[in-house]
C-alpha cells in the first residue's frame, strides 16, 4: 500500500522542515547574488584612471542621488548680499564656538552642480575615444595620455561627490548649503574639453561655463577668492583665464618665464601646484627589493630632447651626457610602448633626469619617484607640489642648470655621492611615492588628501582678502604690496630719485 512506506514521525517531519527551509535559502542567496549589482570592497583601491573612470561612470554615478536639497543657482541671480549675511552669521557662531576656526579641519567644500554637458559627458566623451591611439598633439603626444597626465579634475571631483561611507579623507568634508562652505569647487574638465573638442566648440564652451559660474551668488560674493578651478593642462581654459583671476588654480606648476601664464595671474599665495598623474605603475615595497640589484645604470632619461622655452636644457644635456658610461640618454614618446620603456628603465637605474620641459615642470619627475628612481632636478624656475609640506631635499638631487651643462659636472656629482647618501634618498622614495599616487577612493596622505591640507592654509587670507573687498571703495586704492607699488599718478613723488 502506499501508506505502508510513509513515515508520519515528528522526528521526520522536523528534518524535512530543515531540509526544505535551507535549500530555500540557499536558492535565495544564489538569486541574490546573480542578479545583485556590483559591489566595491573597502579594501579595493584603483589606481588606473581608466579603470576608475569605467568603474565611475557605468556603476557609479547612475547611483549619485543626494538626500540633501542642494541649492546651487541655476538661473542668474543678482544679489548675493543674503549669503554674505548667512556666511557672516555662520563665521561669528564659529569664531565663539571652534577653538580652531578659521583654520581647523576638516575644509568645508561645496561642489557646484553644474550641467553635464561640464562635467558627465565630458567624461563620457573620454571614455568612448581614449583607445583612438591616433590622436595625437602636434609634437607627436597621445592626446589621451595626456589627458591622463593631467586628470587631477577627475581624482578630486569622484572623491567629493563619492558618498560619506566610501570616503576615507578625513581632511575635507562636502557641504550642501552654500553658507556653510569655506570653499566652491567647479567641476569642469578643462583639459578633455580642450584637447577633445573642435577649437571653436571648445571656447564657447569655455564661455559657457564661465557665465554659469559668475552668475552664482557666491562668486559674486567674494569675486571668485573661494573658488577652485582645475586648470592642470598649461594650455586649458586659456581664452577666459583673466575673468577668473581671483580664483584658485590647480595647477602643473607656476612657469614664471610667462610663456604660459601672464604676469599676475598666477602665484604660491593664490594657487597650488599639484602632481601629475604619474605615466608608471608603482614600484611598491616588493618591487623595490626585487629591482635594487638590477639598478646598474647610473643616469637614465627617456624622452623628447628637443623642447621650447626653459626645455631648451635638454638638448644640451644630452649632448653632455651622450655616451658617456653608464649612462643612457634616448628619444621617446608617451604612447604605450613608451611608458614600458620609460617604467623599465627606471626600475634598473639609480639617478633619473628630470630636466625641464615645455613648462619648468615634468611627469618625469613624479614617474621617477614612484619607480624608486633618485629624480635629478635640472629646472630653475621650478615649484614643486605640496611643499609646505614635503622636504624635496630629502627624495631628489637638485641642481642648477648652469652647474648641470658643464662637461663631466654632473656624472662626477653623482658618483660623489657615498653609498649610504644612495640607500637614504632610496628609502626616502619609498616613504614619500604614496603622496602621488591618485586613487579611488583617495587614500590618507595621498595627493588628494595633500591638496586640501595645502588648501586649507589659504583660508584665512582669502577671507581677509573678500572682506577687505567688501569695505574699500571701488577705485580708491589696490591691494598693494611692494614688489607691485607704485607713487600717486596725480602728483611727483619726492623720493622718486631713490626709487628708481
Amino acid at each position: 500500500m502506499v501508506g505502508k512506506h510513509q513515515n508520519h514521525s515528528p522526528r521526520f517531519r522536523s528534518k524535512s522542515l530543515i531540509l526544505t527551509l535551507s535549500l530555500f535559502s540557499f536558492s535565495l542567496l544564489v538569486i541574490l547574488y546573480t542578479f545583485s549589482p556590483s559591489v566595491s570592497y573597502p579594501n579595493q583601491t584603483e589606481t588606473s584612471f581608466v579603470a576608475s573612470l569605467e568603474q565611475f561612470l557605468i556603476h557609479k554615478a547612475p547611483k549619485l542621488t543626494s538626500p540633501f536639497r542642494d541649492d546651487t543657482v541655476r538661473v542668474e541671480s543678482d544679489d548675493p548680499r543674503k549669503l554674505e549675511s548667512m556666511v557672516s552669521e555662520r563665521d561669528n557662531r564659529l569664531l565663539n564656538e571652534d577653538p580652531g576656526y578659521p583654520t581647523g579641519f576638516p575644509v568645508k567644500v561645496y561642489v557646484y552642480e553644474m550641467p553635464k554637458k561640464f562635467t558627465f559627458d565630458l567624461l563620457w566623451l573620454f571614455h568612448n575615444t581614449y583607445k583612438e591611439t591616433s590622436n595625437a598633439t602636434s609634437n607627436g603626444s597621445p592626446v589621451h595620455r595626456l589627458i591622463e597626465q593631467h586628470s587631477i579634475d577627475y581624482w578630486l571631483w569622484a572623491d567629493l561627490i563619492s558618498h560619506e561611507s566610501e570616503r576615507r579623507l578625513k581632511s575635507v568634508v562636502r557641504v550642501h548649503q552654500q553658507q556653510d562652505a569655506d570653499f566652491f569647487y567647479v567641476p569642469f574638465f578643462t583639459t578633455i574639453s580642450f584637447f577633445l573638442l573642435e577649437k571653436q566648440q571648445c571656447k564657447s564652451l569655455y564661455r559657457e561655463a564661465l557665465k554659469w559660474v559668475t552668475d552664482q551668488p557666491a562668486w559674486k560674493r567674494s569675486e571668485g577668492r573661494d573658488h577652485i578651478f582645475p586648470i592642470h593642462h598649461p594650455w586649458s581654459f586659456k581664452t577666459v583665464r583673466k575673468s577668473v583671476k581671483n580664483a584658485i588654480w590647480l595647477l602643473p606648476d607656476l612657469d614664471s618665464t610667462g610663456n604660459w601664464y601672464k604676469p599676475g595671474q598666477v602665484s604660491l599665495e593664490k594657487d597650488l601646484v599639484l602632481p601629475y598623474v604619474p605615466n608608471v605603475d608603482r614600484c611598491d615595497a616588493k618591487c623595490l627589493s626585487e629591482s635594487a640589484p638590477m639598478r646598474t645604470t647610473l643616469l637614465f632619461f627617456r624622452g623628447r630632447l628637443k623642447r621650447n622655452a626653459g626645455g631648451k636644457i635638454r638638448a644640451k644635456l644630452g649632448a653632455e651626457l651622450s655616451g658617456v658610461k653608464d649612462v643612457i640618454i634616448t628619444e621617446g614618446t608617451a604612447g604605450e610602448g613608451g611608458k614600458l620603456a620609460a617604467q623599465d628603465g627606471m626600475r634598473r637605474s639609480l639617478f633619473c633626469l628630470c630636466p625641464a620641459g615645455d613648462t619648468p615642470s615634468s611627469a618625469r619627475l613624479f614617474d621617477a619617484i614612484v619607480s624608486g628612481c633618485i629624480p635629478v632636478i635640472v629646472s630653475d624656475e621650478l615649484e614643486l607640489p605640496f611643499e609646505g609640506i614635503l622636504d624635496y631635499n630629502k627624495v631628489a638631487v637638485i641642481v642648477s642648470s648652469s652647474d648641470a651643462i658643464q662637461p663631466g659636472w654632473l656624472v662626477n656629482h653623482l658618483r660623489s655621492l657615498i653609498p649610504s647618501q644612495v640607500k637614504e634618498f632610496q628609502n626616502s622614495l619609498a616613504q614619500y611615492s604614496r603622496h602621488f599616487i591618485y586613487s579611488s577612493p583617495a587614500q590618507p596622505l595621498g595627493p588628494e588628501d595633500l591638496t586640501w591640507r595645502m588648501i586649507a592654509g589659504k583660508l584665512v587670507n582669502i577671507k581677509l582678502h573678500t572682506r577687505r573687498s567688501q569695505r574699500v571703495v571701488k577705485g580708491s586704492r589696490s591691494i598693494c604690496r611692494c614688489d607691485c607699488w607704485r607713487p600717486n599718478s596725480t602728483a611727483s613723488n619726492p623720493l622718486s630719485p631713490l626709487l628708481s
